[in-house]
Order: structure tokens, then C-alpha cells, then sequence
């Protein structure tokens, strides 16, 4: 009896408390959705979206007619987020080289989409999410280049 119960605790601590890999990776599906929703609704709108990350968190940015960009607000889909404690976004290449200083991705309303990795970590654990430049977006484990090279 003491087994038993010992076993659901354990199982319900690990519920409430899921491993690092687990959460990176729900946090890892939601991100590349909310890509997903920002490459679509560019095309859908004719309006140029933005994706960029500071390491703990990200945002998205829509280009105004003017040119500039302001941070996406009217949505909550979109919404800036932070990202659990110890997560973090670890890297962004943009078409097989380094996006630069700034963790940047643009969705522009015509033309092919970016072929891109961004690279989440939490502790030991760590995704990618790809996206090629017909849309397909892919969740995957480890870090590196989604084509394995």
C-alpha cells in the first residue's frame, strides 16, 4: 500500500511538475504556431510581420505604412511573452547563416517565406524549430541545423 502510494505521488509530481525537455518542448510547438499564424496572416493582409527574441522572450512587430515597425499589441494571439525561468531561445539562422546581432525573422505579405532554425534551450534539453520556404514548420529535438549538417 505504501508502494501504491508512493507511485502516485511520484506520478503526480510529475504531472504538476513535468521535465525540463516536456516543457521546452510545448513551449518550442506554441512558438512555431504563433509563427505559423504570423506567416499566414501577412500573406492574408498584405502587412509584413516581424518575429524577434531577446533570449528570455519574444515579440512580434507589424510594419506600419510608413515603413516602421511597432510591437503587435491589438493581438492577444501575438502578444509579447516571456519565457519560463531557465528557458531560453539560444539562436536564430536565417537561410543557412546567422541572422546577424539581433534575433530577427520577417514575414514579408509577397514572395516565399524565410528558410529558418531557432534554437530553444532549458537546462540539458534542447528543440529547434525549422521553417522552410514553403511554409512547413517542424518541431524538432537537439540543436543545430535542421538538415543535420
Amino acid at each position: 500500500m505504501l508502494m501504491i502510494m508512493g507511485l502516485f505521488v511520484g506520478l503526480a509530481g510529475a504531472i504538476v511538475h513535468p521535465d525540463e525537455r516536456g516543457l521546452l518542448r510545448v513551449e518550442a510547438e506554441r512558438l512555431a504556431q504563433l509563427l505559423d499564424l504570423a506567416a499566414m496572416e501577412s500573406r492574408s493582409t498584405g502587412q509584413s510581420l516581424a518575429w524577434s527574441a531577446d533570449g528570455y522572450g519574444y515579440r512580434f512587430w507589424r510594419m506600419a505604412e510608413d515603413g516602421g515597425w511597432s510591437e503587435a499589441r491589438d493581438s492577444d494571439l501575438l502578444r509579447a511573452r516571456t519565457l519560463p525561468r531557465g528557458m531560453m531561445i539560444s539562436g536564430l539562422r536565417v537561410e543557412n547563416g546567422p541572422a546577424g546581432s539581433a534575433m530577427r525573422l520577417e514575414f514579408a505579405a509577397q514572395g516565399a517565406a524565410p528558410a529558418f532554425a531557432i534554437e530553444m534551450s532549458f537546462g540539458a534539453a534542447h528543440y529547434t524549430v525549422a521553417g522552410s520556404p514553403v511554409g512547413e514548420l517542424q518541431v524538432l529535438p537537439g540543436a543545430g541545423n535542421p538538415r543535420g549538417g
